[in-house]
């Protein structure tokens, strides 16, 4: 006769957690939130002086809430085609960049991983000794003047297609990857570029999603190359738009000519920063989440 439904097998316990553990988890949790805080108070910050009027702005009684609510600055720059010309021009630079240094840091990490190459010593050393030297601003205004690359996006792009950081970074990783997994590909007739596309690649989408987010943010902050190889207006980066308008707002001539940039150039520096942060803030969530994954995905289980 069944008596009951329940079994009656012991039932398991999971492991206790000790006294010191709780502790920690609490201590842990109470110093993450204070990261998080720190983190964000800056940046709330920064958007809550950018809606602001100036004469708060100014006194410092702007803390992560607006007072007296204040779109001129934003009205000021979105009235502005040549805003949205440089804004794409970003874009355009950004994607472009990020595309060509990704491929040209991947394959010569590839090359730099593998031991036996003969002559790797030397392109080690040129990849190192470029890290801490360089021609100097002048040569290098020279010379991508006399390749005829100013005025061009290639002026932007090709100085700072391989960063030696992010280089060394991949050819580590692609040294810690499993040989055995190349031989055996070789075996069954792959060659040197169907095991980098068929193989080495898939297994290196995290370090490739980290590499393409700091060649971006990089590419996307930066203003001084385009400042210094572009002329032509319709040409140039919103950072260097951005910039040249606080220069301007915040000059004696720009506040005699224009009522409205007085106005709004206590309000300029945050205004920058929120319009050149929020993009980088809305693709990073789609890459972020190839961090957490494995470094071994799509590895054969044994």
């Amino acid at each position: 006769m069944i008596l009951g439904t329940k079994s009656d097998a012991p039932k398991t316990r999971g492991p206790v957690d000790s006294r010191g553990y709780r502790i920690f988890r609490i201590v842990n949790t109470v110093v993450l939130i204070g990261v998080v805080v720190v983190t964000l108070f800056p940046f709330l910050n920064i958007v809550a002086r950018s809606l602001s009027e100036e004469a708060y702005i100014i006194t410092g009684k702007v803390s992560i809430v607006p007072r007296g609510f204040d779109l001129t600055a934003y009205k000021l720059l979105m009235s502005d085609g040549l805003f949205w010309t440089n804004y794409r021009n970003t874009v355009v630079y950004t994607v472009v960049a990020t595309l060509i240094s990704i491929v040209l840091t991947t394959c010569y990490a590839y090359v730099l991983s593998k031991p036996q190459l003969k002559g790797r010593g030397v392109l080690v050393g040129i990849a190192l000794f470029t890290m801490f030297f360089s021609g100097g601003l002048i040569p290098n205004y020279v010379l991508v003047t006399s390749l005829g690359m100013k005025n061009t996006i290639w002026a932007v792009v090709v100085p700072n297609a391989i960063s030696v950081f992010n280089l060394l970074v991949m050819k580590a990783f692609f040294e810690s990857l499993p040989s055995e997994l190349e031989e055996a590909a070789a075996v069954d007739g792959l060659n040197t570029y169907g095991i980098l596309l068929r193989i080495v690649l898939p297994l290196s989408k995290a370090i490739i999603a980290t590499m393409v987010l700091f060649y971006a943010v990089s590419f996307w902050n930066s203003w001084f190359t385009a400042f210094l190889y572009i002329d032509q207006q319709d040409l140039l980066p919103v950072t260097v738009y951005l910039r040249n308008l606080i220069a301007g707002a915040t000059s004696a001539e720009s506040a005699a000519a224009d009522a409205d940039k007085v106005q709004a150039a206590a309000t300029l520096e945050a205004v920058t920063i929120v319009l050149t942060t929020l993009p980088i803030l809305a693709v990073y969530p789609f890459v972020q989440r190839f961090f957490v994954r494995g470094v071994m995905l799509g590895a054969v289980k044994g």
